[in-house]
């Protein structure tokens, strides 16, 4: 993204451009992450409202409501995020290094769906997340090493499946321990 001076209506403006070959980056990896975010939303719509709801639940478990937008807001971090690295060309070793890690957390973010959700087996669920996190600092360690801001991008992300997994540690506490 680049900021560029134009003439509009007759005023100087200063405005936020960005190359055509990054919209097209962004615009993959979103449709990529809200597909991901997708699938794994219907994977888990019976479960959580059927099983989920006899789980003992940890005192700072929030509103079911919560879930599917914060998930959203961050599946589309994450696709801009990861649009911005792949921008700056897969010919390039630290990037590819990057989109590696960020490919394998996103196969294990709906892994652990399936596995929590769809296997209904929290404990399994909580050595997923658990690779899960680490994947994700990887990922960001390795954006960072590209492109600052698309690092930034995914520490709402890291703190949120942090808290998920405080959550996912309560709930095998709370019911098979």
């Amino acid at each position: 993204m680049l900021w560029v001076e134009k003439n509009i209506g007759g005023r100087n403006c200063v405005v936020l451009c960005m190359k055509k070959n990054m919209f097209f980056t962004i615009a993959v990896a979103l449709v990529l992450c809200l597909g991901v975010g997708f699938l794994t939303g219907q994977a888990t719509q019976l479960s959580v409202k059927t099983w989920y709801t006899t789980m003992e639940k940890p005192f700072f478990t929030p509103p079911n409501w919560l879930f599917a937008p914060v998930w959203t807001l961050l599946y589309v971090m994450m696709g801009v995020a990861a649009g911005r690295i792949w921008h700056r060309g897969l010919q390039n070793k630290k990037v590819k290094t990057a989109l590696y890690f960020f490919g394998l957390q996103l196969l294990f973010n709906g892994l652990w769906s399936m596995v929590f959700f769809g296997l209904r087996n929290p404990i399994l669920g909580m050595l997923v997340i658990v690779i899960l996190l680490f994947l994700i600092l990887k990922t960001v360690q390795n954006f960072r090493r590209v492109d600052r801001l698309a690092a930034l991008l995914l520490y709402p992300y890291l703190l949120w499946v942090g808290y998920a997994s405080l959550l996912n540690g309560g709930i095998v506490v709370l019911n098979f321990v």
